[in-house]
């Protein structure tokens, strides 16, 4: 995908496995074969448009196997591509195009003929270029404080991860990969990208199926999947029945922490795979990964060790580094990381030099973690979510926790709403499992015997409905808190 050697490899498959299925989406299969001809009318159309490799272009991440035909084009042209969410509002997506230097924005059409529009206007002030010979794609981080900040991913890091991840997983040209992430979630870089340099088959999950747990799992089962990433929410659609298993072989979970009364369920539907906890953020690519044995496994799963190749440091509130155990802010330097977001001036806010003066930058993850004896880290929850709640101070993701604990609960959000008299108060939204008769007031209770008094929300709603998901399946967090203080 963004590298020069994977297209090498896509050319070889074009010829060595011509036959093989690469993609398979609702009731179409594409072979090697017919993915490279998509692939050469795509940038057959890219210069009668005059792409060329000084501007980038962007096309939107809609999930189909045209988009990747697409994306091959505009690398195999030499120019980079920027990739934000196919959800992204018409100005906000002006917005991110102007400050990459788009030329054109791009959708995949029918017979290898995109759908094009011009970018007129010129990149404000603070935003660097991207280098085409080094960068072929740019990503975009979710936007939920604001406009999305441009991720450019360089080469040099892909094709480091290609070779990590491939080695980790042992994966081969005989694995079938299930793509449930959008394609601008850094998560594609493995299910997509790195299964297609390999020669191996993708199934996409169009976002028709994204919430449907029964399409979900006649995929993962017709298909013959060996290897699954995902957020907790596909796992847990994937379990809804209990009878389901599946002869995959690897299952990743990564996004935020997998709830722990998942693991059984995960166990059982998966009784072959070996089951990983891998953490890593769009800036950095996996930092972290560790093996679970569900026999073992507490209540809360730990993020592990730093991968093959990945530096982590712990900072205190003061600024210096933490030796040995202790609990800080996770900083980490990676193989596969950005060289740094386009908008140069917030560089400086989220990376910082090395504290021996040695190698490249660390990035601020903005997570606070803790790091055993033994050299293994948890995750404390995100800087961001630690507020005060009369004055003392709560981390909301562990209240989030306690909650999502009950056994009537499917799913639980926890916001941090502003409060004049308490500076801020606990608003919770939950998802009752079916034919649950849980109120709130039973929830209130349950949360009591953990909690402190002041950790436990002052209003929670609770609904049959499932929480507001955002496009990569966390839960909706800033429309949640919007919606309660409208009121």
């Amino acid at each position: 995908m963004p590298s020069s050697r994977l297209l090498g490899h896509l050319a070889e498959h074009a010829v060595n496995r011509s036959r093989s299925v690469a993609l398979v989406c609702g009731d179409r299969e594409v072979t090697y074969g017919e993915l490279s001809g998509l692939a050469e009318r795509y940038a057959a159309e890219l210069t009668a448009l005059g792409v060329t490799p000084d501007r980038p272009v962007c096309v939107p991440a809609h999930k189909s196997i045209d988009t990747i035909a697409l994306l091959i084009a505009c690398f195999s042209a030499g120019t980079s591509a920027l990739v934000p969410s196919s959800e992204l509002g018409p100005s906000a997506l002006r917005t991110i195009c102007e400050q990459a230097r788009c030329s054109h924005v791009l959708t995949a059409g029918a017979n290898g003929r995109p759908k094009w529009t011009v970018v007129d206007g010129a990149a404000p002030e603070g935003f660097e270029p991207v280098d085409p010979s080094r960068t072929k794609v740019m990503f975009t981080t979710s936007g939920s404080t604001g406009t999305p900040k441009i991720v450019p991913v360089p080469e040099s890091a892909f094709d480091n991860f290609a070779e990590w991840a491939t080695k980790q997983f042992a994966l081969t040209a005989d694995d079938v990969s299930l793509s449930y992430a959008p394609f601008n979630f850094d998560l594609s870089l493995l299910d997509v990208w790195v299964i297609l340099r390999l020669g191996g088959r993708v199934v996409l999950v169009e976002p028709a199926a994204s919430a449907d747990g029964g399409r979900l799992r006649r995929l993962v089962a017709d298909h013959g999947v060996t290897f699954v990433q995902g957020v907790p929410l596909l796992y847990r659609l994937l379990t809804e029945d209990e009878t389901a298993t599946f002869r995959t072989r690897t299952v990743v979970f990564t996004g935020e922490a997998l709830p722990h009364r998942l693991l059984p369920r995960l166990v059982r539907a998966f009784p072959e795979a070996r089951l990983y906890n891998v953490f890593g953020c769009t800036e950095t690519n996996d930092s972290f990964i560790h093996e679970v044995d569900p026999a073992t496994a507490g209540a809360r799963i730990p993020i592990g060790r730093p991968v093959d190749g990945v530096e982590a440091v712990l900072i205190g509130d003061d600024g210096a580094v933490i030796e040995g155990p202790g609990t800080g802010e996770l900083l980490v330097r990676t193989p596969f990381q950005t060289s740094g977001y386009v908008q140069s001036a917030l560089n400086d806010k989220v990376f910082r030099p090395a504290p021996d003066g040695v190698g490249g930058p660390f990035y601020r993850t903005g997570d606070m973690a803790t790091r055993s004896a033994d050299g293994t880290f948890v995750l404390e929850g995100r800087r961001d979510f630690q507020v005060k709640v009369r004055g003392i101070r709560t981390n909301v993701l562990e209240v989030e926790a306690v909650l999502a604990s009950h056994p009537e609960v499917e799913a639980a959000a926890v916001v941090a709403v502003p409060d004049d008299a308490a500076g801020h108060r606990l608003h919770a939204e939950v998802e009752r499992k079916p034919g649950s008769g849980l109120t709130s007031l039973k929830l209130r209770g349950h949360g009591a015997r953990t909690l402190p008094r002041h950790a436990i929300p002052s209003t929670i709603r609770i609904g049959d409905a499932p929480l507001p998901r955002t496009s990569t399946g966390k839960p909706d967090r800033k429309l949640i808190k919007e919606t309660v203080m409208k009121g």
